[in-house]
């Protein structure tokens, strides 16, 4: 009796041991603990053995196939920032010296930081919140951050969507509409507003827009525009509504594959283009003394860290849904490279069409002024500077002999005659929808069967847009469903209920000042807060959990080491250069001011106003609405873990009982009469804590028949 009253007393508490110290599962779904002071709470990923696989989450969904799962993640990466952001970045930049240092930062900070977050996403198997709250739980703002910012970018990037849907539908004929000017009805003259501009200029800040003259004239809703809006947010619920197994992973392949296939038809037409070779030329040639600009280097951090969509947490959400074992530092350097060459593509595309739009409009510069000379030369007027070249047939005059005549008597050509220089029309920089929907349409304009390059060209920025857009409802879905076990059960209904609130919410982007939110929703509302997200990211990673215990779960994870150098760009590299543009960024912001370009109707031209009072009290609150769960976050992990501690916890009370208990033993008192020894069977399992250390001895409670002989041993002195 005495003998089984031991065993059970030691079986209870080595078990009440094991129920304490015993490590939340690898999805985090249950046995969650609170972290001590200063130290992260678990390993990242479950060891079952030496040679054993961690067991995966059975009820989570995964891709179909590896294939599905780059593609995804390129086309979330790939996104309208590398067609119209980062050429314009080369071309204001020095080109091909901006190149260089966007590939210096890509390799030190995007790529290291892309691999934490696939690393982290795929060891744990939960979204943004979910990871974060696994690595210590006063930090699981990270994760509601990350939330709140992949609903503000979801908000006007799907009316980006809404535009390339108008463009697109007004494709569908020839001529298209945006290459001539309108002509007004009572006086049958050209409107005014077009003349004094272009055409695609009107059409888009009138026809497409029918933009105010400032943000503070909010207007009335555009009702095509808003149509557009519901169709688009109508295409992203009915792609996410299954998620991986229905209709989002089918059309993934698509979606990613055909931008591409669209880019090399341009470039193949473009190169066929006049003006194509010096349009690259111009690309490529360095101005290497840009590197001595901190707002080059600014620009070009800032790049990287929206074109691998850092800090969204669809990354974490997409690498989520992998093996345990998938070989994430590859993909990480896989799909980085993918959009760096990306980049490259669409740049000599882009560069290429603004090759030929700069040549075609010196082109028509120099028959404005050679019609002007003639008109002198009819009036009878005889000068010495006259043109060496014919001037009556304009088609044989090239524009570098033009070039040349007029720089040697510009002084005395008078006021009528002009310049015209194709490198000045090149200088003039296009950027984001002013690209899209204004430079581009321009020249599709030019083109033979002009409604088939403009219905391809729209199309593409459709399923460019759509492809991030999916990763953007990933990085808000996933974690919400993955926190909380009611949203999960009900997808569809979280599905329908977040596009349908997107919708809503999104009307203030479809009046007729739309287009003002929509510049400073894309300027402020994700930038800083996604710099700051990140920065507790890596702090969460590198000093909170620590790098050795990460590189030890990436082991694990891909069975092999990965380079030492990892640690010291996570904890010293990153970190110093998040720091330094979130510093870059607060300053400008304050120094500079917030400023947005307004369309003038008046003067048919753009102007740069400043926000008034109410407009910059709502970037304010744009930017702490979603950096404000990681304090709170915080504070709230604080006072609840105080409060835990102050209550008397069930394990103490236990352990109160088990010293009693042990008293009684070793006195001459025996046990109540009603306790009974705990009987377990022999061959049964106790799963051992996955974050305790594995030695070489190994231990296991006896049976009563071996524990017998071994007091019979220690009675006989062997």
């Amino acid at each position: 009796m005495k003998l089984q009253l031991i065993i059970g007393l030691v079986h209870h508490i080595t078990s009440s041991l094991y129920n304490k110290t015993e490590k939340p599962p690898l999805d985090g779904s249950e046995g969650r603990t609170w972290m001590e002071e200063g130290q992260s709470q678990t390993q990242l990923t479950a060891v079952d053995g030496p040679d054993e696989a961690a067991t995966d989450d059975g009820d989570r969904p995964a891709w179909d196939s590896k294939i599905q799962y780059v593609l995804a993640q390129v086309g979330f990466s790939v996104g309208l920032g590398n067609v119209w952001r980062f050429p314009y970045l080369c071309h204001q930049n020095g080109g091909g010296a901006f190149m260089l240092l966007y590939v210096f930062l890509l390799v030190v900070v995007g790529v290291p930081l892309f691999f934490m977050e696939l690393a982290a996403g795929q060891s744990i198997r939960q979204g943004s919140i979910g990871v974060w709250k696994h690595i210590s739980p006063k930090l699981g703002g990270i994760g509601y951050s990350s939330c709140m910012v992949c609903f503000y970018v979801a908000l006007y990037y799907n009316v980006i969507i809404a535009w390339s849907l108008f463009y697109m539908g007004n494709s569908f004929q020839y001529p298209l509409p945006w290459e001539k000017c309108p002509t007004n009805v009572t006086s049958n003259d050209t409107v005014k507003e077009c003349a004094a501009s272009s055409p695609t200029s009107y059409f888009w800040f009138r026809k497409a827009l029918n933009i105010t003259n400032s943000i503070e004239e909010s207007g009335e809703f555009n009702p095509i525009m808003t149509g557009c809006l519901l169709a688009a947010w109508a295409i992203v619920a009915l792609a996410m509504i299954k998620g991986l197994q229905g209709f989002f992973g089918k059309v993934m392949y698509f979606s990613s594959i055909f931008p591409y296939v669209v880019l090399f038809i341009f470039l193949i037409r473009g190169l066929l283009l006049d003006g194509a070779l010096e349009g690259i030329t111009y690309m490529f040639y360095p101005k290497l003394e840009i590197w001595g600009n901190v707002q080059v280097w600014r620009q070009a951090a800032t790049q990287v860290f929206f074109a691998l969509g850092l800090g969204y947490g669809s990354v974490i959400a997409y690498s989520s849904y992998n093996p345990v074992h998938n070989n994430c530092h590859r993909d990480a350097l896989m799909v980085s490279c993918i959009n760096f060459m990306t980049s490259v593509l669409a740049s000599l595309v882009v560069f290429i069409v603004l090759g030929f739009r700069a040549k075609n409009i010196a082109l028509r510069c120099v028959a404005e002024n050679l019609s002007v000379l003639n008109l002198l030369a009819s009036s009878g007027s005889n000068q010495h500077w006259w043109p060496w070249f014919n001037m009556t047939d304009v088609s044989t005059v090239t524009l570098a002999e033009y070039r040349e005549w007029y720089h040697l008597y510009s002084s005395m050509v008078g006021p009528k005659i002009t310049d015209c220089s194709l490198e000045q029309e090149m200088n003039k920089g296009v950027e984001g929808t002013g690209l899209a929907f204004i430079a581009f349409t321009e020249v599709m304009a030019f083109f033979p069967a002009s409604p088939f390059w403009s219905t391809l060209f729209f199309l593409m920025l459709l399923n460019l847009g759509l492809s991030t857009m999916f990763g953007t409802m990933q990085g808000i879905l996933t974690p919400l469903m993955d926190n909380f076990s009611l949203l999960g059960r009900h997808r569809t209904l979280l599905t329908v209920s977040s596009c349908a609130l997107g919708f809503i919410i999104g009307l203030l982007f479809t009046q007729r000042s739309g287009n003002y939110f929509v510049t400073m929703f894309d300027d402020y509302s994700a930038t800083l807060p996604l710099v700051i997200v990140v920065i507790f990211e890596t702090i969460s990673v590198a000093w909170v959990y620590g790098t050795d215990r990460f590189l030890d779960d990436i082991e694990i994870m891909l069975k092999w080491r990965p380079p030492v150098v990892y640690k010291y760009l996570w904890k010293y590299v990153c970190l110093l250069a998040m720091v330094s543009l979130l510093a870059a960024s607060l300053l400008r912001m304050v120094f500079k001011g917030p400023t947005y370009t307004a369309w003038n109707q008046s003067t048919a031209s753009e102007m740069t106003l400043e926000y008034p009072g109410w407009a910059l009290a709502m970037i304010i609150m744009l930017i702490v609405f979603a950096s404000l769960p990681v304090p709170v976050s915080y504070i709230y992990s604080l006072v609840k873990n105080r409060w835990v501690r102050s209550t008397p916890s069930q394990v103490e009370v236990g352990q109160e009982m088990r010293r009693e208990l042990y008293t009684k033993c070793s006195s001459t008192e025996q046990p109540d009469s009603h306790f009974q020894p705990v009987h377990f069977r022999e061959d049964e399992v106790h799963p051992r804590p996955a974050f305790l250390s594995v030695g070489n001895e190994h231990y296991r409670l006896l049976s009563q028949e071996e524990d017998e002989e071994e007091e019979e041993e220690q009675d006989t002195g062997v």
